[in-house]
This record gives C-alpha cells, structure tokens and sequence, in this order.
C-alpha cells in the first residue's frame, strides 16, 4: 500500500493551513466540520478537534485544511500536526464514513414549464448534482454523460443542471408540446439505471475548489459581499423555482454597476429583462440604497 507524504501549503488565510498528502483520501464530496459534534461521521477530524487550537477542519480530495484558534502560531505546532496526519492516514484507519449511495432507486420525473418558453424544467425526487452546472454545447458537456446524451437530441440546445433537476433549452424547430414526454423518459431511465450525471473527476475537482474558496478567495469589498448575501438569500431560490441560477460577477464601485450572469431558463428568456429591472434592481436598491445604481446582465 502507498504510504502517505503530507506537504504543508500556506494559505491567504494566516490561521488555515493546507495539509496536502500525495493520493486522495476522501472520493464522495468535501466536508467541514467545526467541532467535535458535527465531526461525528469522521474519526480523523473528531481525532483532530482533541487538538485544543482547532478550529475547524476541512476535508477534501487529497487534503486537510485546519483552522487554528489564536492560541498558537502554526510554526510552533505544524510539525506536530503533519506527522500525526502521516501516521494516522498511513494506519488505514478511516477518513470520512462515506455513504455511497445505492443505485436502480426508483426515480421520478416531472416536467414543469418555466417563464422562457424554450426552457422546460425536468425535476426528479432525489438529488442529482451537488452544485449547478451549464453546458452550452456537447464539447462543453465532456465531464457530464447525461448532458452529453441529451445533445444527441437534435431540438437540445443547452443543459443547465442544478440540485434536483435539469433544464434543457430547445431550438425553436421543436415543439415542448411533441419532445417534453420524450425527454422527461429518457432522463428517468437514464437516472433509473444508476448511470453518472457527472463524473467523479469533475465532482472532485469542483470540491476541491469549493473547499479551497473558503480560505483561498480573493477577498471582496463590503458592498459586494452585501450583494453576494442578498442574490444568495433572497434571489437565487426565487429563480431556482423557474430552472435558472444567478451569478454575481462584479461591482463596480464608480459607476455603481452590479454586474451578474444568468443561467440556465434565466438566460435568454424574454422575461429576465422585467425581472432584471423591477425584481432584483430594485430590490438592490432598496437594500443598499445609493450603493446601487443599476443592475446589468450577462447570459451565461
């Protein structure tokens, strides 16, 4: 068996701290835990938070990143920390408890329209993906086999995946009236026979950077962040309902510009202007009052 070498990798956060090994050591997802409680699937991070100056552990791919309290420097301590990480993962003891999913669950499937009437909405009884993805294309489409199949269908024009459903915009030659039962069976059959809607690798990848953005992001001004708290909290599940996603792009602080792209029904859709305009600018301006002048939309 290959033993493990841990490498220690700084971080733009002076209290986290990499703890990269040389093969992965969790497959499923990232995970984080801040105490001992929620730490109750992992016996390595339960192992950890005995570390009185633990803060929070991260998991993911094929590194630890831990969060110290200010207790301590992580010169004085990361030795220490590092070889007790080598000769516990090099014991074989586990990770993470991971519960892999059986396969053949029985799936349903139900077409819901949406506001753009070249998007219909296919949402199924069980989660599918664990962060939202589009594909506009099938080369874009190669870390997904479900999207790649649906481009097979000449009327398919892009995919866009999010949680519990996926989104698939037509080409105007097709009628949702003739293709929506079609489509709705072919992704019931196609989840129904346990079949990848992405590969691992992507899935990895994507953990990895999602667990990595917490203490690698750049950091943002308090107006974006604002804006950020408010696309997340208010917006982003009013337009989820619709088979959409909204991203937050930038600030611009002189012109008092918010820029944001849309996805999935949200792009292209003869209603997001009105939405654009009277929902989330205002709603902006509102809440932020002179900080806000205009909204401006980029479809994804």
């Amino acid at each position: 068996m290959k033993e493990h070498v841990i490498t220690v990798v700084p971080t733009n956060n002076p209290a986290i701290l990499k703890f990269e090994t040389n093969q992965f050591i969790v497959k499923e997802a990232g995970y984080e835990y801040h105490n001992i409680d929620e730490a109750k699937d992992s016996p390595l991070a339960q192992q950890l938070f005995y570390l009185p100056f633990i803060k929070t552990v991260y998991i993911s791919g094929n590194f630890i990143a831990l969060e110290r309290y200010d207790i301590v420097s992580w010169d004085d301590v990361k030795d220490e920390v590092a070889q007790q990480l080598v000769d516990y993962l090099n014991s074989g003891a586990p990770v993470v408890k991971e519960v892999t999913e059986t396969k053949q669950t029985p799936v349903t499937i139900y077409a819901e329209v949406t506001p753009n009437p070249a998007v219909m909405k296919f949402v199924a009884n069980k989660k599918l993906v664990p962060f939202t993805v589009e594909f506009k294309n099938i080369d874009e489409a190669k870390d997904s086999p479900l999207a790649q199949k649906l481009f097979h269908f000449p009327y398919v024009k892009e995919v866009f995946m999010d949680e519990n459903y996926v989104s698939v915009s037509k080409y105007e030659v097709a009628d949702w009236n003739e293709k929506t039962m079609e489509i709705r069976e072919f992704i019931r059959e196609y989840i129904s026979a346990g079949n990848d809607i992405l590969n691992a690798d992507a899935v990895q990848k994507k953990n990895e950077e999602k667990a990595g953005a917490a203490f690698n992001s750049p950091d943002l001004d308090d107006t974006s962040q604002q804006i950020i708290q408010i696309l997340e909290e208010y917006v982003k599940p009013a337009v989820a309902s619709d088979g959409g996603n909204i991203l937050f792009q930038s600030y611009e602080k002189e012109s008092r510009t918010v820029n944001v792209i849309l996805q999935g029904a949200c792009s292209g859709c003869p209603s997001s202007t009105f939405t654009l305009k009277n929902g989330i600018e205002n709603m902006l301006k509102n809440m932020l009052g002179e900080q806000v002048r205009e909204v401006v939309a980029i479809n994804g």
